[in-house]
């Protein structure tokens, strides 16, 4: 049976049906060309243009508790602008070095309700006002002391986590793994971590891998793996390899925390320890517990690089503002506590810890929070949360939890053999 050919529109049918497909083509490239217009001229709008500036370059490790110090900075009375760029940790001190060192490109800023916006630094250049990274400055190529003209704040805790995708069958990881996983890839032979391609890493000047490096005893240049750029790039690696028992990497644990329906962390062992620790008494917690006593190794505070004078006084007006917040130097907003956009950001307050260190990755030691600022009190200061929302409790002692024993780690292979 031969199929029924359709009848023919008539001529003003025709007509009509062309008319409303050019309608409907004009709308289409309309809306196509008022979302590109837009795109572009959010990122053409000058940064230095924006209300009281505060420009910084660092790691975008420190992005989550950036964003929220931003935001509340442009929600003042007297908005004043949060901007930052993150091209990696040591590019920040870098452009620190002296008066003639200047940043030029994209960088973001936030808005009063929490909206992330991009503007533009065109050459050639600014000089910033602040850096900030996880690592200590000698740990950045040709560094070997802060420059002068600048000082170091310490901010909150932040912890590197190591990363697999959620349906990985593995839990945990030794440092002597982890040397021969990134050192080595291959021919290290540690299962299931032998695959080259699945291996997610960063570059020399990033803080997430200058303190892996630290925990394998590896030299930060010679680690194997991709490089994600980014934090962020480094969980759409990991979440998406297409065979997710071979592939690890690291990031920072504000962003591993944000992912956790994407990545999971390994508990980890760090050398001499009998067994491995996830930085939170379980891996479904959020209570650091294990950062906060030091048996979860890879944790350091932050450091935030501003210009000061000879005083030592923050140039910059809204870098002194907000630097205040996190030191404790500067009132917080009435209706803002700057501990919970801390604990919200997924670091941990300096008023939270029970140990310290007095280098990155160096042992930990018992420590107690001086007398608190007035700006800055210590019944304030918690750290548990529940995935939805950071509940109140009394800050004690922790006992040791989360502690992970594997036969299949590589806590007792010789890590003699250099990559």
């Amino acid at each position: 049976m031969k199929p029924t050919p359709l009848a023919k529109p008539s001529p003003r049918r025709q007509e009509r049906l062309s008319r409303a497909l050019c309608a409907t083509v004009a709308v289409l490239l309309a809306g196509l060309i008022s979302i590109n217009h837009a795109s572009a001229n959010e990122g053409d709008v000058p940064c230095i243009s924006l209300p009281r500036p505060s420009i910084g370059v660092g790691g975008s490790a420190q992005r989550p508790m950036l964003a929220r110090l931003g935001r509340v900075l442009a929600g003042l009375a007297e908005p004043s602008t949060l901007v930052y760029a993150a091209p990696g940790a040591c590019n920040g001190p870098n452009l620190l070095r002296d008066a003639d060192s200047r940043y030029s490109g994209t960088a973001s800023y936030w808005l009063a309700d929490g909206t992330e916006r991009t503007c533009t630094i065109d050459e050639p250049g600014v000089v910033i006002d602040f850096a900030v990274m996880g690592n200590a400055i000698d740990k950045c190529p040709g560094f070997t002391e802060v420059p002068a003209g600048v000082t170091d704040f310490l901010g909150p805790v932040g912890t590197v986590n190591l990363i697999v995708p959620v349906s990985s069958t593995e839990v945990a990881i030794s440092s002597e793994a982890l040397y021969f996983v990134y050192g080595f890839g291959a021919s290290g032979g540690v299962e299931p971590w032998t695959d080259e391609s699945q291996l997610i890493s960063r570059d020399v000047n990033s803080f997430v891998a200058l303190y892996v490096s630290l925990a394998a005893g590896l030299p930060v240049s010679r680690m194997l793996g991709i490089d994600a750029r980014t934090n962020g790039n480094s969980v759409a690696l990991v979440a998406g390899s297409p065979n997710p028992n071979a592939a690890i990497g690291f990031t920072s644990g504000s962003v591993a925390d944000a992912a956790r329906d994407r990545v999971r962390t390994l508990a980890y062992q760090h050398r001499g320890q009998t067994c491995a620790y996830w930085p939170d008494s379980t891996p479904a917690a959020f209570d650091k517990r294990n950062v906060r006593d030091g048996h979860y190794w890879i944790w350091g505070a932050a450091h935030i690089f501003a210009r000061t004078d000879n005083a030592g006084r923050i140039l910059n007006d809204t870098s002194r503002t907000w630097i205040g917040w996190l030191t404790g130097d500067v009132p917080e907003p009435a209706d803002v506590s700057v501990i919970d956009l801390i604990i919200e950001g997924g670091d941990i307050p300096q008023c939270a810890m029970t140990v310290r260190r007095d280098g990155d990755l160096s042992p930990p030691y018992s420590w107690a929070p001086p007398e608190p600022s007035p700006h800055f009190p210590s019944n304030r200061c918690s750290i548990t949360r529940t995935p939805k929302s950071w509940a109140r409790m009394r800050l004690m002692k922790a006992s040791r939890s989360g502690c992970f024993h594997s036969s299949r780690m590589v806590s007792s292979i010789s890590s003699q053999r250099s990559p």
